[in-house]
């Protein structure tokens, strides 16, 4: 069954981050199922650290931006969504390619959502897990 309380799609997703910090990343909403949002996002010189490595800070752009649109779209009409804390653990270094994450829920409250973002290298191995807290507002 799925947790989505808004329209959504792919389409809407990515129309939505455009002229944003989302779309100078060069992330893009991939696939929506029932309980999860995916995106990738390029490693390159935008999301680079000069170690030449995927900068830690742009890992978590990406967990962010799942998060919260997940978040947003599960929660009912006439309600905005807000940031309370994330965390994240780099795993492993990625130096090209795509990174891929992706957002499950973990707890979906009236007042609060708990989002887990695993995002993994193009070989599908971990480069770093993210938990995010939001805080759900009527409007």
């Amino acid at each position: 069954m799925p947790i989505w309380k808004k329209p959504i799609s792919v389409e809407l997703l990515n129309q939505s981050a455009a002229h944003t910090a989302v779309s100078h990343l060069g992330i893009e909403v991939l696939a929506l199922g029932d309980d999860f949002i995916q995106a990738r996002m390029p490693v390159d010189e935008r999301t680079k650290q000069p170690f030449g490595l995927l900068h830690g800070g742009c890992s978590v752009v990406l967990a962010e931006t799942l998060g919260s649109q997940a978040a947003y779209y599960a929660s009912p009409e006439g309600c905005n969504v807000v940031g309370l804390e994330i965390n994240a653990n780099h795993l492993r270094a990625v130096t090209s390619g795509w990174v891929t994450g992706t957002a499950r829920p973990i707890h979906i409250g009236r007042s609060t959502h708990v989002w887990h973002i695993e995002i993994v290298d193009e070989a599908g191995k971990m480069a770093c897990i993210s938990r995010l807290t939001m805080a759900i507002l009527n409007r």
